[in-house]
């Protein structure tokens, strides 16, 4: 990776009539002009200070990276981890992406979404498929996602923290991830659960938005299992659509101990859409 990466931190209007604050990032490399774009959408109860390592490799490989926390996540407001709508945050990323559209007009944007992230980039694919030129899937919630329908069945919401072995074969990404002050580490909130389901079933009726699409997934995923996955993607695939299995990762695949190789994975699907020099 290069060093020279500029960043850039500011926040955004959200929510109803622009009240709440959406914390957002830009990196941008110092040495050369970027020749595309990434907007980075994460996971549930993380934040986006957490793909600082994907930015700066991402800037390596030509690109311009933005992201933001989602409401009720990290340095964003809003009460923590409730999302009654994601309808409300599809809005939130087409409003950091009309940000990184503007700085950089022409050059081909690609939406890169992990886990609950990814069922946000798949659903914002569908709704706006004409700001993309292609997306990423990393570990998404699509389909099914057993974990959540387990903790709506239950009588009480367990307050049970993830189990940090699933994220990584590296310890380090468990025992930063426990240490992190800005991760919610408390149950899921039932209104969050719902709206979970609601978008999964959205993004199955709708189907494939007509758009390149890499998925890059864990064999070892326990948390977002291929398997459920796997049913959500029979119904958002399209003919452009490209699976890359990595045996005995768990979930966090960009922060797993092959994290580069995930990564040039992504970087070779990217450089697709690049105009020649």
């Amino acid at each position: 990776m290069v060093s020279e990466v500029a960043v850039r931190e500011w926040n955004l209007p959200g929510g109803p009539d622009g009240a709440e604050r959406l914390s957002a990032r830009a990196w941008a490399p110092t040495d050369a002009e970027p020749r595309w774009l990434a907007v980075l959408v994460h996971g549930y109860g993380e934040h986006i200070g957490r793909y600082e390592y994907v930015a700066r490799y991402l800037c390596a490989a030509g690109a311009a990276v933005y992201g933001l926390d989602h409401r009720g996540h990290g340095r964003s407001s809003g009460e923590r981890v409730l999302i009654e709508d994601f309808t409300d945050v599809v809005d939130d990323v087409h409003r950091v992406l009309l940000q990184a559209r503007s700085a950089y007009r022409t050059l081909p944007l690609v939406l890169i979404g992990h886990s609950m992230g990814g069922l946000i980039a798949a659903r914002y694919s569908q709704v706006h498929p004409e700001e993309l030129a292609a997306v990423v899937l990393s570990g998404p919630v699509l389909g099914r996602w057993t974990a959540a329908a387990k903790a709506l069945a239950a009588a009480e919401i367990p307050d049970a923290p993830i189990e940090t072995d699933t994220l990584s074969r590296d310890p380090a990404v468990g025992a930063d991830y426990t240490a992190d002050e800005l991760i919610w580490h408390g149950p899921f909130k039932v209104a969050t659960l719902k709206a979970l389901h609601t978008e999964m079933a959205r993004v199955t009726a709708d189907g494939p938005p007509g758009l390149p699409q890499l998925w890059v997934h864990g064999a070892a995923d326990m948390l977002v299992p291929m398997s459920d996955t796997g049913m959500g993607i029979a119904a958002f695939a399209g003919d452009d659509f490209t699976a890359r299995i990595f045996p005995g990762a768990r979930h966090e695949v960009f922060n797993e101990t092959n994290r580069d190789e995930v990564l040039d994975e992504v970087v070779r699907f990217a450089r697709r859409f690049v105009p020649a020099e």
